[in-house]
């Protein structure tokens, strides 16, 4: 069911793991990376998938649109074909957030360009003491609203970090990310990262897949919604839940005094 042929991915305990495999390159995307990962993601959806964790290997996590292999195509391309290749990333982005399965970013180096919005676009982001983040896109002449940075970093960081990131494009140490909010855990250099990230996907994987996925489902929708909209939005999401097995298993499980085993 899943074979790329671009990066690395794994599935183990319903934990997959997604590994970008171009260390020479910082692990920087490609047409073909961007268009695989999007078609990955858009089918993770699967009852034996249950959590989530993308990384990169060697030194960084990943830097971004390669500069040889799409930046420079892009001088050849007239507005149309632009606007499909723009479209085309964020469809990644859309495809992360829309997967119903809780998504861990293990930051274990660099993370530039589209390579800061996937880590935005995650659910939970784990980083290295070496990583640097950098929404580098006014630096090169473009706006810094790219790929739904716009859109997720004030949810994140609130709206003066965001608009600080997205102007001045500044590349920032894992100090200050976790400072503002952008990162959740600060690990050691090497694997850590990657081996917390998988920790806690192997504990959200054991949890109730159901009731994270409408976790993951209100934490998105909610953001267009007042109060009152929420508050009944979550009562109907909730009733829901009430009525799922998992529910039960977990009564059942507590009552015995036992660690339930949900589906």
């Amino acid at each position: 069911m899943f074979n790329p042929t671009s990066f690395d991915l794994s599935l183990v305990d319903g934990v997959v793991t997604i590994t970008l495999n171009r260390p020479d390159r910082l692990n920087a995307l490609t047409f073909e990376v961007y268009q695989e990962l999007a078609e990955t993601f858009e089918k993770l959806e699967q009852p034996e998938v249950r959590a989530i964790v993308i990384t990169g290997a060697g030194r960084g996590f990943c830097s971004g649109g390669d500069v040889e292999g799409i930046i420079a195509e892009l001088f050849s391309k007239d507005i149309r074909a632009l606007l499909d290749f723009t479209r085309a990333t964020g469809r990644l982005i859309r495809a992360i957030r829309a997967v119903r399965r809780p998504v861990i970013a293990a930051i274990n180096g660099v993370a530039v360009g589209a390579g800061a919005v996937i880590a935005a676009a995650c659910d939970l982001r784990i980083a290295a003491k070496n990583a640097r983040f950098g929404y580098i896109f006014p630096k090169v002449g473009l706006s810094g609203a790219d790929m739904g940075a716009s859109y997720l970093l004030p949810r994140i960081v609130g709206l003066g970090h965001a608009s600080e990131l997205l102007f001045f494009g500044d590349i920032i140490d894992v100090e200050h990310a976790s400072r503002i909010g952008l990162v959740n855990r600060v690990c050691e250099d090497g694997p850590a990262a990657l081996v917390l990230a998988q920790e806690w996907a192997k504990k959200l994987a054991d949890g109730p897949a159901f009731a994270h996925s409408i976790t993951k489902q209100m934490l998105e929708s909610e953001q267009g919604l007042n109060l009152a909209e929420a508050i009944e939005a979550e009562a109907q999401a909730q009733a829901l839940c009430m009525a799922h097995p998992d529910f039960r298993t977990a009564y059942d499980a507590n009552k015995r005094k036992e660690r339930p085993v949900f589906r």
